[in-house]
Parts: C-alpha cells; sequence; structure tokens
C-alpha cells in the first residue's frame, strides 16, 4: 500500500514536471513570438512610417489574445519608445521636416490630452463608435495608397493648378487641425499615427518625398503616442512585460528600416509604403 501512494506521488510530481516543461517552453515560444513580431513591425514602421498601431495593436488581439484596452495601452508605449529610435536615425539621415512636425504636434498634443480625459471620465468608445473610427481609418488609408501611386500625375495637376494647392496661414491651419484629429484617434484607438499622418502628409505636402514622408510621419507621432501613452498607464492598460519584449525586436527592427528608407529608390519605397497601408486597410475592415 505504501509502495502504491510512493508510485501515485512519483506519478504526480513526474506530471506536474512536465507540465512545468510544457509551459515554460510554450512561454519561450511566445517570447520568441512576441520579439519577432515587434521586430517585423519596427522594420516597416523604420521604413514607411507606418503600421504601429494598426499592425500591432491586430496582431496582439487576434494572433496573440491579448485583451483590447490592454493591447490598445502597450502599443501606444510600444510605439512611443520605438519610433524614439527611428525619429534618430531619420534625423541621422536628413528625413525629417520639424516644421511639419511642430505643427502637426500643436494640434495632436492637446488633443490626445483632452482624449485622455475623456476616456477617464466616460470609458472607451462603444464598439459602434470603434468600427466607423476602423472604417474611416481604412478609406483614408486607400486614397493615400491612391495617391503615391498616381504621385507624379497629382504633381503634375498641383504644377498645373497652384491654386487648388494649400499655402501660408491655410496650409499651416490645415496641418494643425489635422493633428489634433490623429491626437484624438490615436489616443481612442492607438491607430492613424503613421497610417492617418502618413496620407496628410501625402496630400497637403505632395512634394515630399517617400522617406521624408516616413520620417516626419515618425517624429511627430514620438510626443503624440508618449501622452497618449501616459494617458493609458494613468488608466492601468499598460503590460510593462509585454512592452519590454516587444521592445527586444523592435529597437533594431525601426533602426534597420529607417536606414534602408533613405538607401531603397524612391519608386520601390512607394510601393512597400502602398502595399504596407492597403494590408493595414484590409486589416481594419476585416
Amino acid at each position: 500500500m505504501l509502495g502504491t501512494h510512493k508510485q501515485i506521488r512519483t506519478s504526480s510530481f513526474g506530471f506536474a514536471a512536465i507540465v512545468i516543461t510544457l509551459s515554460d517552453t510554450l512561454g519561450g515560444m511566445m517570447s520568441l513570438s512576441f520579439v519577432l513580431s515587434g521586430f517585423a513591425v519596427g522594420f516597416l514602421v523604420g521604413m514607411t512610417g507606418v503600421g504601429g498601431g494598426s499592425l500591432m495593436t491586430p496582431l496582439l488581439t487576434l494572433l496573440f489574445g491579448v485583451a483590447p484596452s490592454t493591447a490598445v495601452g502597450t502599443d501606444l508605449a510600444f510605439a512611443a519608445l520605438t519610433k524614439s529610435a527611428g525619429t534618430f536615425t531619420h534625423r541621422l539621415r536628413g528625413t525629417v521636416h520639424w516644421d511639419i512636425v511642430r505643427r502637426l504636434c500643436y494640434g495632436a498634443l492637446p488633443a490626445a490630452l483632452l482624449a485622455s480625459l475623456w476616456l477617464k471620465n466616460f470609458g472607451a468608445v462603444n464598439k459602434d463608435i470603434g468600427q466607423i473610427i476602423r472604417y474611416t481609418i481604412s478609406i483614408s488609408v486607400l486614397l493615400t495608397v491612391l495617391a503615391l501611386l498616381f504621385k507624379r500625375k497629382l504633381l503634375a495637376w498641383i504644377n498645373a493648378h497652384p491654386e487648388r494647392q494649400l499655402h501660408g496661414a491655410k496650409l499651416v491651419a490645415a496641418t494643425v487641425a489635422s493633428g489634433a484629429l490623429l491626437g484624438t484617434l490615436v489616443t481612442i484607438s492607438s491607430i492613424g499615427a503613421g497610417a492617418i499622418g502618413a496620407t496628410l502628409l501625402v496630400l497637403l505636402y505632395p512634394r515630399l518625398t517617400a522617406a521624408e514622408v516616413a520620417g516626419t510621419d515618425i517624429a511627430y507621432a514620438v510626443p503624440l503616442t508618449a501622452i497618449a501613452a501616459v494617458g493609458h498607464w494613468w488608466l492601468g492598460s499598460i503590460n510593462w512585460e509585454l512592452l519590454g519584449t516587444l521592445l527586444v525586436g523592435s529597437l533594431p527592427g525601426i533602426t534597420l528600416g529607417a536606414y534602408a528608407a533613405r538607401a531603397v529608390p524612391e519608386r520601390i519605397l512607394r510601393g512597400v509604403l502602398a502595399f504596407t497601408l492597403v494590408s493595414v486597410a484590409v486589416k481594419l475592415i476585416s
């Protein structure tokens, strides 16, 4: 009888050891998946300026099963830190227009603060409003793709009709207003800093190269996502362990992507940016 009890205890310990080993193995595989996901998204963001929230948030929720509120908060902190590294590299490469960055921030930062206060007092937006936001972003992103693919014709039309292009105070006002829209959208959904930012830059400043669109888009998003992330930290919706794992992959990824943005020919980079934006749009409406 005593031998039987010992055998049962031994079997129990053996089963527990197997469970712990499997758990550690799966945990290691999951951590590696997070690192690889961080690297892939970081590389795309560094190269195109697009893909932070619109790719990482769906990845976290759909592929890894992270709660939506935690995915949004963690992604905003991820974007702020990752894009800081990307901004530094783009600055070295001379692909950031700081005057445009300042104009966007004048609108985006106050809007992000107000949106954070709204979330604190009234909670997250309901599902229907969130769906409307995603469809709006998708349509805007697809319009950007058309603008990128037909950039030469767009520039030719602008040169032929200079009166249709915004200049001076009107251009500044439109840029600040666009920043306010971005600040609100990004704080609520974590989506839009890259995709909508690229759209607005292409439409308001069509003479920017693809590398300049990427660099300027990344630079203005740093303070915006940082403020939005602080708001979500205040709400308690950031998973710091997950954030650290993602950054292990994203920081080298965005640095390499930023260098590639200047080295890759303009035509190819426009194609990569267009493909990334289409993927984002499809993901948002699927």
